[in-house]
C-alpha cells in the first residue's frame, strides 16, 4: 500500500447528453473543467471527445484533430497534467481510437480487457436500451496495447467483471503487456457491483503487485466504495461521467466539487493526494 493516493477525474464520459446534464463537450470546456479538478487535486483526466456543433454534442467523435486540439488544451490549463484516453468502442473496428492514441499520445490510456453484456433494466420489466455486447476479444486488446506500446502510452485495463480481472494476470502472461494497472469498474448494472465488501476479493485476483483504482458508478451510494478503496490503498477516480452526486446526495456542481469531496475522503484514510510528479513516479511513467 502507497500513503499517496493518485485522483484521476472522468471529464465527460461517453453516455451523457449535454442537453440534459451540464457536461463539458468543447476543448474550451473540457480545459475548463479539467482546471478546476486540477486545482481541487486530480492530476490525471480521463478523456472521451464529442462531436463538435450544435445538437451533437451528445455523439461520439473519433477524429484524431479534435483530440489534438483537447489534450493541447487541457496541458495548457493543467501544466504536468496526465492525460488518459478512451479507448473504448462497440466493434472490432479500432481504428478511430487508433488515430486518436497516435496522434494525441496521452501518457495512460483506458484499454477495455473483456467483453460485457451491457444491460440495464428501468422498473416495470422493460430494457433501459436495447441489450448490446460490449465486445473485447483478445485480439482485439493486444491490438490496442500494441499501438500503446508503439505510442508511449501505458495501458490502464478496465475490468468489468472478475474473470476480466483475472484475464489480465494472463495478458501479462503471454506477453501482451508487462507491469500491467488495472481499474476497477464497479456499479454498472450487469457488471460488477458497488459493494465495498467485494473489493478486498477482487485484490486477490489482480496480477500480484499492480497498481490498482476504482471506477465507481452511481449515487451518493458510491462514497462508500470510495472510501473502502482509500483505505485499502487503491487510487481513485471520480467525475460527471461517473456520477452527478456528492457524499451527501446533493448534485455536484462541476467536476472540481467532486473531486474535492474525493481528496477529502482520501485525507481521512489516512492518505495524501499525489502531486502529477509523485503520480508519474508512481505509475512509471514518464
Amino acid at each position: 500500500m502507497t500513503d499517496t493516493a493518485i485522483i484521476t477525474c472522468a471529464l465527460t464520459g461517453v453516455l451523457t447528453d449535454p442537453r440534459q446534464h451540464p457536461v463539458p463537450v468543447t476543448p474550451e470546456e473540457l480545459a475548463a473543467s479539467a482546471h478546476e479538478a486540477w486545482d481541487a487535486g486530480a492530476v490525471c483526466m480521463h478523456v472521451h471527445f464529442r462531436q463538435q456543433g450544435a445538437g451533437r454534442g451528445h455523439l461520439p467523435s473519433w477524429d484524431p484533430a479534435l483530440a489534438v486540439e483537447v489534450a493541447e488544451a487541457i496541458r495548457a490549463a493543467c501544466p504536468g497534467v496526465i492525460l488518459n484516453f478512451t479507448t473504448g468502442i462497440v466493434g472490432r473496428d479500432q481504428s478511430g481510437p487508433i488515430a486518436c492514441l497516435r496522434a494525441g499520445r496521452p501518457e495512460i490510456a483506458a484499454c477495455n480487457a473483456g467483453s460485457l453484456n451491457y444491460l440495464k433494466t428501468r422498473s416495470g420489466g422493460q430494457w433501459a436500451w436495447p441489450p448490446m455486447l460490449f465486445d473485447n476479444p483478445v485480439d482485439k486488446v493486444a491490438e490496442i496495447v500494441g499501438v500503446m506500446d508503439e505510442t508511449g502510452t501505458k495501458p490502464e485495463f478496465e475490468c468489468f467483471d472478475t474473470g476480466i480481472v483475472r484475464s489480465v494476470a494472463m495478458f501479462a502472461e503471454v506477453g501482451i503487456v508487462e507491469r500491467p494497472q488495472v481499474n476497477f469498474v464497479m456499479g454498472v448494472s450487469s457488471g460488477m457491483p458497488a459493494d465495498p465488501d467485494l473489493l478486498p476479493l477482487l485484490l486477490k485476483y489482480r496480477p500480484e503487485g499492480c497498481p490498482w483504482q476504482t471506477t465507481v458508478i452511481g449515487r451518493a451510494e458510491v462514497w462508500d466504495l470510495h472510501r473502502r478503496a482509500a483505505e485499502l490503498g487503491g487510487h481513485l477516480r471520480t467525475g460527471l461521467e461517473d456520477t452527478f452526486y456528492l457524499p451527501d446526495g446533493s448534485r455536484a456542481s462541476g467536476n472540481g466539487a467532486l473531486v474535492a469531496a474525493l481528496a477529502r475522503v482520501a485525507r481521512a484514510a489516512g492518505r495524501s493526494v499525489a502531486s502529477a510528479a509523485e503520480a508519474r513516479a508512481l505509475w512509471g511513467i514518464g
